[in-house]
């Protein structure tokens, strides 16, 4: 069943007496009123077809009321014990998960109401891959597997980061873990390099210090860019002359270079600004 599976089970439980309505349990019903539910008729389509396919059909029929997630309806496609217990894990405010990840400072910055945490660990366990990792576990008894990886992964960020930051709760733990978990660090100079790098303004994206101060890839961090000023005023300077080529260009044909690179503690000012064409600069950026 794609659609209708909460309010078809609510009905069964309503009929099996697991709670009452308006202080009235269904035994309590008149005959003729218990009738009227027994013989109510549920308009059911069967479907088959892959996951895809139906992970497809729920998406189109998902357009009326409240707007399922990604996760949610994966949820309805691969249903057995396997997501049962997941839930168990992920799915609460009160769940495992969200306080394990909370405990000592916020790590995730998701909900576990609306499946986020869910979506969260099985994007990190399997690379993204959350459909194939669901299908391949989806008649297991339960998810310890998936529930001793998050565990992991949050023990090694908290081992590895010992000072507490809120932008921790931006960064990407899982990809870091899956990456770096046999590797050891020096924890003191990590954090101070945290430290040093938190008070740089040229760094515009704190959370991307953690996994720069891991991988040494700038493209973590969205250092600040030249301003129209500062190009201009570096221009201006250079005749419009690219000083690697020695061509003279138009200033919509440059772009913006820092003379003394940003990771050898050149800062995004006017003095380090330098205006190259786009073939030099693009190939400088290469190296």
């Amino acid at each position: 069943m794609l659609d209708g599976q909460q309010r078809t089970i609510s009905i069964g439980q309503y009929v099996n007496g697991d709670f009452s309505l308006n202080d009235r349990f269904f035994h309590n019903l008149t005959k003729e009123e218990q009738d009227k539910i027994l013989d109510y008729e549920l308009m059911v389509y069967f479907c088959e077809g892959t996951d895809k396919e139906r992970l497809d059909w729920f998406r189109i029929i998902n357009i009326a009321g409240e707007k399922l997630t990604d996760q949610e309806i994966r949820n309805a496609v691969y249903t057995g014990p396997w997501l049962s217990d997941a839930k168990l894990k992920f799915s609460k405010s009160t769940c495992a998960a969200y306080l394990l990840a909370n405990d000592g400072g916020q790590l995730v910055s998701a909900s576990p109401i609306r499946q986020e945490y869910l979506e969260t660990a099985l994007s990190w366990i399997n690379g993204g891959k959350i459909e194939d990792y669901m299908a391949k576990h989806q008649h297991n008894k339960n998810a310890e597997e998936l529930w001793q990886y998050f565990q992991d992964v949050i023990a090694w960020a908290r081992k590895i980061f010992t000072n507490y930051r809120r932008e921790m709760n931006s960064v990407e733990w899982g990809e870091l873990y899956n990456k770096f978990k046999d590797k050891k660090f020096n924890v003191g100079k990590l954090e101070a390099e945290i430290k040093e790098l938190m008070q740089d303004e040229d760094v515009t994206k704190k959370s991307g210090i953690y996994p720069y101060v891991l991988t040494g890839q700038e493209k973590y961090l969205s250092i600040r860019a030249f301003t129209d000023k500062m190009k201009r005023e570096a221009y201006e300077r250079q005749d419009g002359i690219c000083p690697f080529c020695k061509k003279q260009w138009d200033i919509s044909e440059m772009e913006a270079d820092h003379i003394k690179p940003w990771s050898k503690g050149g800062a995004t000012t006017a003095k380090n600004c330098q205006m190259l064409c786009v073939d030099d600069n693009r190939t400088k950026s290469g190296k």
